[in-house]
């Protein structure tokens, strides 16, 4: 059996998208830049696709800029606001718990003289509203935080947050690239001044996304070299990439009830099961507050890396933590955050669906993983079924 599980990383692409897409790498060619009907064809598509993803988000097609994917929607939100407004405050408040595209964005601006509050979370993965707010000062230009965590699932409070945020006329970005298609959202209520997307996080292409920016925030150019994308984004857009994007995301949010109530059975089957047939596990995230497909475990005293590579031996595709980390050995730093030790991270095994997988997949998950995790536990050192004496960590609990 083969069982696709790492749908935070990557999804499979839906025929539907596909289909929409085939005109435009051939019989659809022309730039969208140019007036004759050629190109004006090509205009015409990704004024729909733009249109398609404004609705999904509550916003104006003409606050939507598209981009190559989450990460340079990140990029561009942060290094933009911190351009634009650098003379009015050099402070941003985040979480310690962020992607790396906003991570490394702020510590890029930190060399640069800006000062970054990381703000801690708790043992769920949470900040909260008034965490944000006693990290104000004066000189705060941007508060960014993710709207679902890409390795545990856990929801933030974005609306209060957002509250909070313009209450203090301070611009809010959130990077909803592992929200968007899952949760109902929409900017104008939960105050999201600047909000980051991906295609291929909902069924859509890799190397397209899309970067909601509020009208009024005018952030400057983050490519330079012509007019498209309303002089933000300069060169000929990748009009199959858009399309894709456009029928991707029309498709979730029409089914989004539905499929979020699917997943979200699915899940705690999933959580269920390995709970009660694995002991010595640890869930985490927040148990309710968290996306409808993430299952995020720690099995003491036996490697991540080791599961992965047996469960992919039984044809069932993991993960760790985020796709962009995975070549590096060090434990999460999400996981580290909410207060596991090293030896918990490094059991780590992040199990995300979509609304392509089967109950009987599921099934068969749980029985590979019990099976899997007896056998490295019987080759682990650190692993006494009798005494299970060792634990150095105090935030684990049996189940």
């Amino acid at each position: 059996m083969k069982v696709y599980l790492d749908n935070a990383a990557t999804t499979a692409m839906s025929k539907e998208v596909l289909e929409e897409m085939l005109p435009f790498f051939s019989e659809v060619y022309g730039n969208p830049s140019s007036v004759h009907s050629f190109g004006q064809a090509s205009k015409n598509a990704l004024d729909t696709a733009r249109a398609r993803v404004a609705t999904a988000l509550g916003a104006k097609p003409s606050e939507i800029i598209f981009t190559g994917g989450g990460t340079e929607a990140d990029n561009a939100a942060i290094l933009g606001v911190a351009q634009k407004l650098q003379k009015k405050g050099k402070h941003i408040i985040t979480t310690a718990i962020e992607h790396h595209a906003v991570l490394h964005a702020c510590e890029k601006l930190e060399k640069e003289g800006f000062t970054v509050t990381y703000l801690p979370v708790d043992e769920f993965g949470l900040v909260t509203a008034s965490q944000v707010e006693q990290a104000i000062k004066d000189d705060t230009i941007l508060v960014t935080i993710m709207y679902a965590n890409n390795e545990v699932g856990t929801i933030m409070p974005i609306s209060e947050i957002g509250a909070v945020c313009n209450a203090r006329g301070i611009l809010f970005h959130t990077d909803a690239v592992q929200a968007v298609g899952h949760i109902h959202i929409d900017v104008v209520e939960q105050n999201i001044d600047l909000l980051s997307l991906s295609a291929h996080k909902l069924h859509g292409p890799k190397g397209v996304g899309a970067l909601y920016m509020k009208k009024g925030t005018n952030l400057p150019p983050f490519i330079y070299g012509g007019a498209q994308e309303f002089k933000r984004r300069a060169g000929t857009e990748n009009v199959a990439g858009i399309v894709g994007l456009g029928k991707a995301i029309e498709l979730a949010t029409a089914s989004i009830d539905e499929n979020a109530k699917k997943q979200t059975a699915m899940r705690d089957r999933l959580i269920d099961g390995i709970l009660k047939n694995i002991p010595e596990v640890k869930l985490n995230g927040h148990p309710t507050k968290r996306l409808p497909n993430n299952v995020n475990v720690s099995i003491k005293y036996i490697e991540g890396e080791s599961i992965l590579l047996m469960l992919d031996i039984n044809g069932i595709a993991a993960s760790s933590g985020s796709a962009c980390t995975s070549g590096s050995l060090d434990p999460s730093h999400v996981l580290l955050a909410l207060g596991l030790s090293h030896e918990t991270a490094h059991g780590s095994v992040r199990l995300t669906l979509s609304e392509y997988n089967t109950y009987e997949e599921i099934d068969y998950t749980i029985k590979t993983l019990e099976t899997i995790t007896q056998r490295l536990r019987a080759m682990s050192p650190l692993y006494n079924p009798t005494t299970k004496s060792f634990s150095k960590d105090e935030n684990t609990h049996s189940h």
